[in-house]
């Protein structure tokens, strides 16, 4: 029973723990689609959205009812003390009535005559007070409330066009880290196999030496270039190293984490060469670009709007309902304690009468803002044919740079095997066969650039066509 349930535990271990590891293995499509999922930028335009229907729910609630409480209680340590005139109570009855006081002239320093001179100092209400109320707030009407209701509305279109954005640029970044990687890769495969055909050529041409039939300087030569291809092999395993970093940072992964390609170069060239992307239709309207500058102008209409709204009144109503007790010890909570209730209805009703010109100055300013956002959406517009026009000749140009620079490392590698043949059968110098590696070696390295391009190429092209 006890290995029974020991296998349980295991299996459901494991079964955890498989469902934790994070994914290592992508496709180019997969990292993609993982980065959008886990990305960093992504995370930060999630967060944006959601600050942004935070915001919606704040404003909406501002002319929602609003309830507050209050306790209030006061203990006079020492109680303030008020002076009324003495006169004022008449205390040996000599005043009989009012007639009487206006028929007696009075003198300086007593006001009644007959009547006490002075004041008497008096404590008012009791020396402990406690009251409870309870405030409801609504807002009846208030124009700048209206306008900024719909502005928070647009100010989370904003959060989304910039989250879309940012989804634009995460695919292009990724597609470009990972496309390096493949790139330095294939990059050292093929210098590993220059290295291993010039060993064998130095192996074979110190032969020659030793026997007499080739001199000291051609093994120098070729030791030489190959020196020159072990520095550039490790040169290329540190670049190597940090592309998948740079690669794991785009995904969102740690950038420790040991991950696997499963596209190759070639595949990838293959998916990518297209050129009916260049005909490709294009509205405009759709793209992220001319989405967010309309929006901005869309915000610029309602600043406006919310400046001129603070010219009309605003009206408020209020419930205030409360109770009150007073004593002087604290025994509010008695049986025998009074305690006395009050409650109000009102409006309050505020009219802008003047501002010395300081809303016509925020009017102003709010119109000249629109007319800006108007102008930068007309560029925008431009900008953004003028792009896809120059990214649809970049992308042609580079599939063209790419099928030359195909060709013309086919024809390098001709050259430089038969000027290696020519070399051993001692028809060509071992300077004739360095400048034939140099030459394959620059037209390798073309090849690889024109790849990178023509990828970035088609990434560029697609974003301009709004094409996630």
């Amino acid at each position: 029973m006890k290995t029974k349930l020991l296998l349980l535990i295991t299996l459901l271990s494991v079964t955890l723990y498989g469902q934790d590891v994070e994914k290592t293995t992508f496709s180019l499509n997969e990292a993609v689609a993982y980065g959008m999922e886990n990305a960093y930028e992504i995370d930060y335009a999630n967060k944006d959205v959601e600050i942004a229907e935070q915001r919606v729910r704040e404003t909406t609630a501002i002319g929602l009812p609003q309830v507050n409480g209050a306790v209030d209680y006061q203990n006079y340590l020492k109680q303030p003390v008020s002076l009324l005139p003495a006169a004022a109570f008449d205390p040996y009855n000599q005043i009989r009535d009012l007639d009487d006081y206006y028929q007696v002239t009075p003198v300086p320093g007593n006001p009644v005559p007959g009547a006490p001179e002075g004041f008497i100092p008096i404590n008012f209400g009791t020396k402990q007070n406690i009251s409870a109320s309870v405030i409801l707030n609504q807002l009846i009407f208030d124009g700048s409330y209206l306008i900024g209701l719909k502005g928070v509305k647009v100010y989370l279109k904003q959060g989304e066009n910039a989250k879309s954005k940012t989804e634009f640029i995460v695919k292009q970044t990724i597609t470009n880290a990972y496309t390096y990687v493949l790139l330095v890769e294939e990059n050292l495969s093929i210098l590993e196999k220059n290295k291993t055909v010039l060993e064998s050529n130095l192996n074979q041409t110190l032969k020659l030496v030793e026997n007499g039939f080739s001199e000291e300087q051609d093994a120098q030569q070729l030791q030489l270039t190959l020196s020159a291809i072990i520095n550039e092999i490790n040169s290329t395993n540190r670049v190597k190293a940090s592309a998948y970093k740079l690669l794991n940072l785009g995904l969102g992964l740690d950038i420790n984490t040991p991950i696997t390609l499963t596209e190759t170069l070639e595949s990838l060239l293959v998916s990518n060469l297209n050129l009916g992307l260049t005909s490709q239709d294009f509205d405009i309207t759709n793209h992220i670009d001319y989405q967010i500058a309309n929006t901005n102008k869309e915000s610029s209409e309602l600043l406006m709007r919310f400046e001129k709204s603070k010219y009309l009144p605003s009206l408020n109503g209020f419930v205030n309902v409360g109770t009150a007790a007073n004593n002087d010890q604290f025994q509010f909570f008695n049986n025998d304690q009074k305690w006395f209730a009050s409650s109000v209805l009102g409006v309050n009703l505020s009219v802008p009468i003047f501002s010395s010109f300081s809303r016509d100055a925020k009017t102003q300013q709010a119109k000249i803002d629109l007319l800006k956002a108007e102008t930068q959406l007309t560029e925008t517009e431009q900008r953004l044919t003028v792009e896809l026009q120059d990214a649809r000749n970049d992308y042609q140009f580079a599939v063209e740079s790419y099928n030359i620079s195909k060709d013309n490392m086919a024809l390098a590698e001709s050259i430089e095997g038969k000027e290696n043949t020519k070399f051993f059968e001692g028809v060509s110098t071992s300077f004739d066969l360095s400048n034939a590696q140099n030459q394959l070696y620059s037209r390798q390295r073309e090849y690889l650039e024109s790849i990178l391009y023509l990828i970035n190429s088609r990434v560029t092209l697609e974003n301009a066509l709004n094409i996630k």
